[in-house]
């Protein structure tokens, strides 16, 4: 006994070349819907779902920034953008916004160079690919927690590895919990050190999937191996990297775990040489109790997140979009070279 599977009725030819005035059964008229709004019907679910958890929390948190919260009545009364002001007016939030940029830059930029040399490297003919590609996420998956405790204690100013590696080849050992930079670049590397695999991989796949044709193409044209991944890997991962360059972005920007665990204490040092911004939010909130100020500085957060990330969506596709234009005016140039001879 067999069956056949059948698809939906659809409208025939005549019926759609008559438009309105054709009379659609209900099966053909059902299939019609099936095909235009089902589409809509799968992806609605998350829509739902990031309203009620992502949209709406927004919103709400925009409400609080501009009301005196009371945490007895959970009411408050509308002050309008006097959060704002204050925020803005507080020497600490300005502290916390330099070393957020300043570990985002010492994280970001060597993460996403490092995780592109490590995916050129997996993208080669290796033996054991896969023990390598899943090696690189080992990082990724040990917990934030464990992660900065490790490197807190590695960093440590009297008795950590690093100043006891740096001593026995004759430098000074370097106060990583007391000085600016050097709690900025350790902190970072406790980034790099959980994300330079996951950014490598994305990238992996990016560059599986090139055509090997070019490769070949620009091989047997003289191309070397740095030739080669300038002139084609590089471009043909780009809008990948536009990817990787804006998570990393909104990443290095809500940093938290990571200095949050650098100390003991957790209130971003005793100058507050590494707050972040996060770190700041979460202090107002939890540790003065103020939500309506910690509202005002998520909204302040967010508003930066969203300037840069537009910022760099569009140098990235105005880079995409000029050399789109040079391949395209290369070939009329040579051929009117050749013309002319």
């Amino acid at each position: 006994m067999s069956s056949t599977l059948t698809k939906p009725d659809r409208p025939t030819e005549e019926q759609r070349r008559a438009g309105g005035n054709a009379k659609l059964t209900w099966r053909q008229r059902r299939g019609h819907w099936d095909v235009k709004y089902s589409p809509y019907l799968y992806i609605a679910p998350f829509f739902l779902v990031f309203a009620v958890t992502g949209l709406f929390p927004i919103l709400y948190t925009a409400f609080i920034s501009t009301q005196d919260w009371d945490l007895v009545r959970n009411t408050g009364s509308y002050v309008g953008f006097e959060h704002f002001a204050w925020v803005l007016q507080d020497r600490e939030f300005w502290i916390a916004l330099r070393n957020t940029f300043s570990i985002f830059l010492f994280s970001s930029v060597p993460q996403i160079i490092v995780a592109t040399v490590i995916a050129a490297m997996l993208d080669q003919n290796l033996r054991a690919k896969t023990f390598w590609r899943m090696g690189v996420l080992l990082p990724y998956v040990v917990a934030p927690v464990a992660v900065s405790l490790i490197f807190s204690n590695m960093f440590g100013d009297k008795s950590g590895l690093v100043n006891t590696l740096l001593g026995d080849i004759g430098i000074n050992p370097i106060l990583w919990h007391t000085d600016v930079i050097p709690s900025h670049i350790a902190i970072a590397t406790m980034v790099n050190f959980r994300w330079t695999g996951y950014n490598a991989l994305i990238l992996l796949a990016a560059m599986q999937a090139i055509p090997r044709d070019l490769f070949e193409a620009a091989a047997i044209d003289g191309a070397g191996a740095m030739r080669r991944f300038w002139s084609v890997t590089i471009p043909q991962i780009r809008p990948t990297m536009v990817f990787v360059i804006i998570t990393s972005t909104i990443g290095g920007l809500q940093i938290f775990d990571e200095p949050r665990m650098y100390d003991t204490f957790g209130l971003g040092g005793a100058n507050k040489q590494w707050l972040t911004i996060t770190m700041y939010l979460y202090n107002t909130g939890w540790g003065k109790f103020n939500f309506g100020r910690a509202a005002a500085v998520a909204w302040i957060l967010f508003l930066i997140i969203v300037s840069i990330s537009l910022v760099n969506f569009f140098l990235t596709q105005r880079l995409i979009a000029s050399d789109t234009v040079a391949k395209k005016v290369k070939p009329k140039r040579v051929k009117a070279s050749k013309g002319g001879k």
